[in-house]
């Protein structure tokens, strides 16, 4: 059980910290608000958990030695965040009251979590460094998965909740572009930093 203290802090630090899934999850809450915000969550949760499990089991190191398959999943990733960076740029200039669109599928965003380079990050270092060393492995395996995503659901709220706080008071243009263009260099540097 001392194995499940440093796998503890580990989620948190990585969940806690900003990311593609942080900084959509941010807007989202800035657009839509908190609660229109939980099937994104539960998305990245999920579609997170599946791949800590595919990694725990072998099958991303597979994935890993592969270079062509790991340049496919970086461009889908970066270019998604570019993507996404365009989406903002929107965002700066209509209100936010008018904003028709939605957030984020359920399945969406755990399809998102396979081209998200944070998180294939946090997957091979959390599988290949804090596995806990439990028999069998099939249940080492599932504390695993099951500990990370007890962690990273509330990491993932506090950055809905903190958009959707900053929603009320983005409702100025000036302060509302100004958050925007922080938010579109914060996805384009995400978008670059797949690839050093």
């Amino acid at each position: 059980m001392e194995s499940l203290l440093p796998l503890s802090l580990f989620a948190f630090v990585s969940s806690i910290t900003p990311g593609p899934n942080n900084i959509m999850l941010t807007s989202s809450g800035i657009r839509f608000g908190f609660m229109r915000c939980i099937p994104h969550m539960l998305g990245v949760v999920s579609g997170f958990g599946v791949m800590l499990a595919l990694y725990a089991a072998g099958i991303g190191s597979l994935i890993v030695a592969m270079p062509v398959l790991h340049i496919i999943l970086k461009t889908i990733g970066s270019a998604y965040l570019v993507y996404l960076a365009w989406q903002l740029r929107s965002m700066a200039f209509s209100r936010s009251d008018d904003d028709n669109g939605h957030p984020m599928s359920f399945i969406g965003a755990a399809l998102f979590q396979f081209a998200n380079p944070k998180a294939w990050v946090m997957a091979v270092t959390g599988a290949s460094a804090f596995l806990p060393p439990m028999q069998p492995i099939w249940f080492a395996i599932a504390v695993f998965c099951l500990l990370f995503s007890v962690i990273n659901l509330p990491c993932l709220s506090i950055w809905a909740a903190t958009g959707a706080i900053l929603r009320r008071y983005l409702t100025q243009p000036k302060w509302r572009r100004l958050f925007c263009a922080i938010m579109i260099i914060l996805t384009l540097y995400s978008a670059v930093a797949v690839w050093s």
